[in-house]
């Protein structure tokens, strides 16, 4: 696998979702065989989110705006972004929620780059879930509404039948 590739020759896949979410993202860690780390150069139309408000408990990101302009959410603050910013997004709870929004008249486009550890649980502060992901896939995440988080206790369902006929 060569450890180089041009921005053009990578992998882009869209994401877009009602009036306000979309974006282009072109894949370049994967394409060169990196395992721990994963970048993209994110593409935003005016007036669009890439993803919404959220936050990583364990991997944290960094991007750097190469064009356009916009805003970041960062917990309950908003800042205005530019070309040649960089932002940190630490892992942790929703004081480190990030989103970025093209505020302008043309495309907002950054690099991001993230770690890539696994189990990955992403909180959504403003539509009240939790995501879950078990495999690099976007298939393998479970999204579940805060409203279910201690619906149930660690040992719900353990009746103990399996021990007891073990145990004898």
């Amino acid at each position: 696998m060569k450890p180089i590739i041009n921005k053009a020759d990578a992998e882009t896949t869209r994401v877009a979702d009602g009036e306000y979410f979309e974006a282009s993202m072109s894949h370049l860690a994967a394409a060169v065989g990196a395992q721990q780390i994963g970048a993209n150069v994110t593409t935003v139309p005016p007036g669009k989110a890439a993803f919404p408000l959220h936050h990583h408990y364990a991997n944290e990101e960094h991007f750097y705006v190469l064009s356009g302009v916009g805003k970041v959410r960062i917990g309950a603050q908003v800042h205005a972004i530019k070309p040649g910013d960089y932002i940190y997004s630490a892992p942790g709870g929703p004081e480190h929620a990030h989103q970025m929004i093209n505020t302008g008249d043309a495309d907002l486009v950054y690099l991001a780059i993230s770690t890539k550890q696994l189990p990955e649980v992403v909180g959504y502060p403003d539509s009240g879930k939790t995501g879950v992901r078990i495999t690099p896939e976007l298939d393998g995440r479970f999204l579940l509404e805060d409203t279910n988080k201690d619906t149930v206790t660690y040992w719900d369902g353990e009746d103990g039948a399996t021990v007891a006929s073990i145990a004898g």
